[in-house]
C-alpha cells in the first residue's frame, strides 16, 4: 500500500492543488493506517474489510486519541479508497460502512462586558492610528461583523444618517446590520480627522486604509487587536472572532431573539447561532450557583 500512498500523494498535490501541511497530515494518518494493518497482517488494500477498519478505529480510542483526530484518521483513510476506487484497484470502499464520532463542540470564547470596555478604551484618539482602530474596534463590537467584512468595507457601505452598516459575508452574501451611537460616532470622528491624513489617493474607496493609504488587511488588524489585547491585560487570547462571538452573547443576555442575532451574523442555519443560548444558558447557572442560598 505505500506505493499506492505515494501516487495518492501525488494526486493530491498535481490534481486537487493541496497544500503542504495538508498533504503531510493525509501521509501521516495514512502510514499510521498502513502501520496498523501490517501488525494485523494485512497488507493489501483489497484485504481491508469493516472489521479491520473497526479494530483500528478502537486502537485509536484504546490509546486515548481524541476525537477529532480519529475523526481526521476516518475522513483521510476514506478519501483514500475513494482514490483507489475511482483508479479501479478496489472494487468495494469498505471505509464508507464507518461512522466518524461526533465531535464535541467547543463553547467559544466570550468577553464580559467588562473586558470589552477595557479593550476599547485602550486607543488613544488624539492620534491618527487611535482614531482609526478605535472606530473599528468599535464597528467590529457593534456590528458582529467579521474581520475579512471590516477590512471589505467601502465608505458607501457606511451610513450614518440611519445608523445601518452595509456588508457582504460569505458566499457574497449582502446583508445590512444596524449598528450603535458609540460605534457611529467613531467612525464618523476618523472619517472626520483621521482618514484624510491616511488617504494617498483621491480614488480610494475602502473605508479602512493602513499607513501606506491601500486597505486595511486582516493580518493588520490582526496585529492591531493583538496589541491592545496585552495593553489591555485580559486573560485568555483574544482574536476578532471574539468580539464576533461577546457581540451575539450579549445581545441574547439582554434579551434579543435567536432569529434577530442569526440575521445579524449571516448565518445561513440557525443552528450555527444556537451555540450561543449554550453561553447564556451556562452564565444564567453560574450566576444561579453563585447566588441562590440554596444552591
Amino acid at each position: 500500500m505505500e506505493k499506492q500512498i505515494n501516487n495518492y500523494m501525488h494526486y493530491l498535490a498535481v490534481e486537487k492543488g493541496l497544500s503542504k501541511n495538508t498533504l503531510e497530515s493525509y501521509r501521516r494518518d495514512l502510514l499510521k493506517f498502513i502501520a496498523f494493518m501490517n501488525q494485523i497482517q494485512i497488507s493489501k488494500p483489497e484485504e481491508v474489510d469493516r472489521e479491520a477498519l473497526n479494530i483500528f478505529i478502537a486502537d485509536l480510542k484504546k490509546k486515548g486519541r481524541a476525537t477529532s483526530t480519529i475523526s481526521r484518521c476516518i475522513a483521510s483513510t476514506r478519501s483514500f479508497f475513494n482514490y483507489l476506487l475511482g483508479e479501479g484497484l478496489i472494487a468495494k470502499n469498505s471505509t464508507l460502512e464507518l461512522e466518524s464520532p461526533k465531535l464535541e463542540k467547543k463553547l467559544p470564547r466570550v468577553m464580559t462586558t467588562g473586558e470589552v470596555d477595557r479593550l476599547l478604551a485602550q486607543p488613544v484618539i488624539g492620534e491618527n492610528n487611535g482614531l482609526r482602530d478605535k472606530a473599528m474596534l468599535e464597528l467590529l463590537y457593534a456590528s458582529g461583523i467579521r474581520v475579512s467584512e471590516l477590512v471589505s468595507l467601502n465608505i458607501s457601505d457606511f451610513d450614518p444618517r440611519v445608523g445601518f452598516l452595509r456588508c457582504s459575508g460569505k458566499g457574497m452574501k449582502e446583508r445590512i446590520v444596524p449598528i450603535g451611537s458609540l460605534a457611529i460616532n467613531s467612525v464618523k470622528n476618523y472619517l472626520a480627522e483621521s482618514r484624510p491624513r491616511f488617504l494617498k489617493s483621491n480614488g480610494e474607496t475602502s473605508l479602512f486604509l493602513n499607513q501606506h493609504g491601500n486597505r486595511m488587511t486582516r493580518q493588520g488588524f490582526w496585529k492591531i487587536l493583538k496589541k491592545y489585547a496585552r495593553k489591555s491585560n485580559i486573560n485568555g487570547e483574544i482574536t476578532p472572532h471574539t468580539l464576533r462571538h461577546s457581540f451575539a452573547t450579549h445581545l441574547l443576555e439582554n434579551g434579543a431573539d435567536l432569529r434577530s442575532v442569526q440575521e445579524m451574523l449571516g448565518h445561513s442555519d440557525i443552528s450555527t447561532t444556537q451555540i450561543y443560548t449554550q453561553i447564556t444558558r451556562r452564565k444564567i447557572r453560574e450566576i444561579y450557583d453563585q447566588s441562590h442560598p440554596r444552591a
